[in-house]
C-alpha cells in the first residue's frame, strides 16, 4: 500500500486508481478543494457531478476541468444547502438525471459567518453545513445504494476540537452566538453523521468517512476580516509551531483517499486527516479526533433531531 501524508496531493493519491464507470457527486465543486477534487477524478476517468448554488461559477468550474482533463463527463447541477426546497429539487433532479452514484462527496460548507438564518429558519452553519447534507444524502440514498464500492465523505474539520454539537440549541435560539463556535459545532455534526451512516448502511455494502482537510486558504474564510485571519492563524500557530498552509491540490488529497484507499475498505465511521484515519484523541491540540465526535449516543441523538427538523425520516 503507498503511504500518503499532509503534503500529498489529491493527484498522487489517485495515481494507479482507473475511475471509469464511477458516478461522483460532490457538493461546492465549483471552487476550492472541492473543484480540485473534480478534476482529479474526472481526470481519472469519473462521471463527476458538481452541486453548487452558482450556475455560473459552476460554468466555469466545468470549462476548466474539461480544458484540464480533456473529460466530457462532468456536469452540473443545481443546490442550495440553506434551502431544504433547493435541496429537495437538487436530489429530485438527480435522480432522475442519474442511474447511480458510487462516490458522494459532501464537501460544501460556510465557516464563521455573522448569525444569519437559512431560508427555513436554522443557524446558517449548522443549517448550510449539516442538515442541508443530512438531508440531501437521505434524498439521494436510492441512487447510492445502486452504486459499486459505495463510500459516502464527509468533509468535517479540526474546528471540532473547538465545541461539541449543544443538541440542545443548535440554532443558537437560547444561547449567545459565536461564530467559531458554531463551525466548530456544524464539523462535530459533521463526524457524528458519518457514524450515524456507518452504523445504519454498512450492512449494505455503503461506508461514511469523515474528513478533517486540513487549512487552505480558499473562499470558505470569506467571511473573515483581516484581524480575524490573523488572529486565526495565530491561534493555529500557537497550538502547533509546525502548522503550515496546504495548497489546494494537497487540501483535496484526503477526500480522495477516504473515497478510494483500499485499505480502509468496509472500515467508516472513523475520522481520516492527512491522508490516514486518526486516533482518538481529547487533549492534542495539533490532530487526532475528539471522542464526542465519534460517540455513538451523540450521533443517534442528532439523528433523531436531524430528522425531526427537516421534516422527514432518512431514507432506507
Amino acid at each position: 500500500m503507498a503511504t500518503f501524508n499532509a503534503q500529498s496531493t489529491a493527484a498522487q493519491v489517485l495515481d494507479g486508481h482507473d475511475l471509469t464507470g464511477k458516478t461522483v457527486f460532490i457538493t461546492g465543486g465549483a471552487s476550492g478543494i472541492g473543484q480540485e477534487t473534480a478534476r482529479a477524478m474526472a481526470a481519472k476517468g469519473a462521471h463527476v457531478v458538481i452541486a453548487a448554488r452558482n450556475q455560473e461559477k459552476m460554468d466555469e468550474a466545468l470549462a476548466a476541468i474539461q480544458s484540464d482533463t480533456g473529460s466530457d463527463k462532468v456536469e452540473t447541477i443545481m443546490l442550495d444547502l440553506a434551502s431544504l426546497d433547493s435541496v429537495r429539487a437538487c436530489a429530485d433532479a438527480a435522480n432522475q438525471r442519474l442511474a447511480k452514484i458510487d462516490l458522494l462527496i459532501n464537501n460544501a460548507g460556510v465557516m464563521a459567518c455573522p448569525l444569519s438564518r437559512t431560508a427555513d429558519g436554522f443557524e446558517m452553519q449548522f443549517g448550510t453545513n449539516h442538515l442541508g447534507h443530512f438531508l440531501l444524502t437521505s434524498r439521494l440514498m436510492p441512487l447510492i445504494e445502486k452504486g459499486h464500492n459505495k463510500r459516502i465523505v464527509i468533509l468535517s474539520s479540526r474546528a471540532h476540537h473547538m465545541a461539541p454539537s449543544n443538541l440542545d440549541d443548535p440554532n443558537f435560539e437560547n444561547t449567545d452566538y459565536d461564530p467559531w463556535v458554531s463551525y466548530g459545532q456544524s464539523k462535530t455534526a459533521n463526524a457524528l453523521f458519518s457514524v450515524g451512516l456507518e452504523r445504519r448502511f454498512a450492512d449494505k455494502g455503503i461506508h461514511a468517512y469523515a474528513v478533517h482537510p486540513g487549512g487552505i486558504a480558499t473562499n470558505l474564510s470569506r467571511h473573515l476580516t483581516e484581524e480575524q485571519s490573523a488572529q486565526l492563524l495565530k491561534r493555529v500557530q500557537d497550538k502547533d509551531a509546525d502548522f503550515a498552509w496546504k495548497s489546494i491540490e494537497q487540501g483535496a488529497a484526503t477526500s480522495c483517499w477516504a473515497a478510494t484507499a483500499p485499505d480502509i475498505e468496509g472500515e467508516g465511521g472513523v475520522y481520516c486527516e492527512d491522508c490516514h484515519v486518526a486516533t482518538m484523541d481529547d487533549a492534542s491540540q495539533t490532530g487526532g479526533v475528539r471522542s464526542y465526535a465519534l460517540n455513538q449516543d451523540y450521533a443517534e441523538k442528532l439523528w433523531s433531531l436531524s430528522e425531526e427538523l427537516v421534516g422527514e425520516a432518512f431514507a432506507s
